[in-house]
């Protein structure tokens, strides 16, 4: 998908990655920072211990974003965007779905086993903030330059929050 955005969106190497740029002008979908996404229609009902992160709204080619989780951590923010971004591209022809990005679990908890069209938005979020050959390339040249520094470097150079990239690091290098 990032090999054929324009050329004026993103040059295929300047970082961080424009996600919301691709969203707009790309794929015609409107980001909204909301106080409430429980106000969404067809948001699906939260245990109390539960918030949301961000929604997809297909049929309004919304995304919503959790305003006072962006506003804490801009990084976050932008998983979200590119997490709700690999519904529309994966999921949002299956149906008129709300497709949501949950923060339920918190620090301390067993991990959940996430359902699969989630799994599937989160790798699609960070192989577009992340792309494998970008982080491979930054990876080695930190690596050798300033290896004490290295994880916090590539965490700055892509605005990516320490867990994803980690994850992100585990699978391509």
């Amino acid at each position: 998908m990032l090999a054929t955005a324009p050329g004026w969106i993103w040059d295929g190497e300047t970082l961080p990655v424009p996600v919301e740029d691709i969203v707009d002008s790309c794929f015609g979908l409107l980001v909204r920072d909301m106080p409430d996404l429980t106000t969404a229609p067809g948001v699906p009902t939260l245990a109390p211990e539960q918030s949301l992160s961000g929604l997809l709204l297909p049929a309004r080619g919304e995304i919503w974003v959790n305003a006072e989780e962006a506003r804490r951590w801009p990084q976050r923010r932008r998983f979200t965007i590119g997490h709700e971004l690999g519904h529309w591209c994966l999921h949002s022809q299956q149906g008129p779905t709300v497709y949501c990005r949950s923060t339920a679990i918190s620090e301390g908890q067993e991990k959940r086993r996430q359902r699969p069209a989630e799994e599937d938005a989160n790798h699609f979020a960070a192989a577009l903030l992340m792309p494998a050959r970008l982080v491979q390339r930054h990876y080695e040249r930190l690596r050798r330059s300033d290896p004490d520094a290295c994880f916090v470097r590539l965490c700055e150079h892509f605005e990516a929050s320490g867990a994803a990239m980690g994850r992100r690091l585990r699978t391509v290098v």
